[in-house]
């Protein structure tokens, strides 16, 4: 059964050989992942770029307003349809390439005790989303140790800089140069 990678390969005239890898129902979990994987892919075989393409299609989930499951109209405000595309590479060729961003680690983290936080249930309206009541809670009481646990290798015990950007390393560049 073809799937959107072959569609996509298809629009892009691709050779049919490409190598293709597709991660399907991983919602959020799915775009960390396939950039760590990519970054991985890229740093390991030289000349290689990765064309990364996220989709996340959730307008199953949409329906009326309920008075007594407020998290469900949360979960939609959350929870909706988007897609990006980035590729990924390393040691860029500059005399053909103009790099955007450094991507300079990827990682995720699970939370403990967060097994129930946010779920999806089928029910008679179709797929629902429902939120813990903690789950504000979860994610405030263990940003820090996230953040610490991501720039701590890089050298940095001041992520502040880095994500208000007075000594950001990532660069940008728009535009023709």
């Amino acid at each position: 059964m073809p799937g959107a990678d072959y569609q996509l390969t298809k629009l892009l005239g691709l050779s049919p050989s490409v190598k293709r890898f597709m991660m399907y129902q991983q919602g959020c979990f799915g775009g960390g992942a396939v950039l760590r994987l990519a970054k991985d892919l890229t740093e390991n075989n030289k000349g290689a770029r990765v064309l990364v393409v996220c989709a996340e299609i959730t307008v199953v989930t949409f329906h009326g307003p309920s008075d007594t499951d407020l998290d469900v109209l949360v979960g939609q405000v959350l929870f909706g349809d988007g897609a990006a595309a980035v590729i990924i590479g390393s040691d860029p060729i500059l005399e053909v390439e103009k790099p955007l961003f450094e991507l300079v680690s990827a990682t995720q983290t699970l939370i403990s005790d967060t097994r129930y936080a946010v779920y999806g249930k089928t029910s008679e309206v179709g797929l629902t989303f429902h939120l813990h009541k903690d789950v504000t809670k979860l994610i405030s009481n263990n940003v820090e140790k996230s953040l610490t646990e991501i720039f701590d290798p890089l050298g940095s015990f001041d992520w502040n800089s880095y994500l208000l950007g007075s000594s950001c390393r990532w660069t940008c560049n728009f535009g023709p140069s």
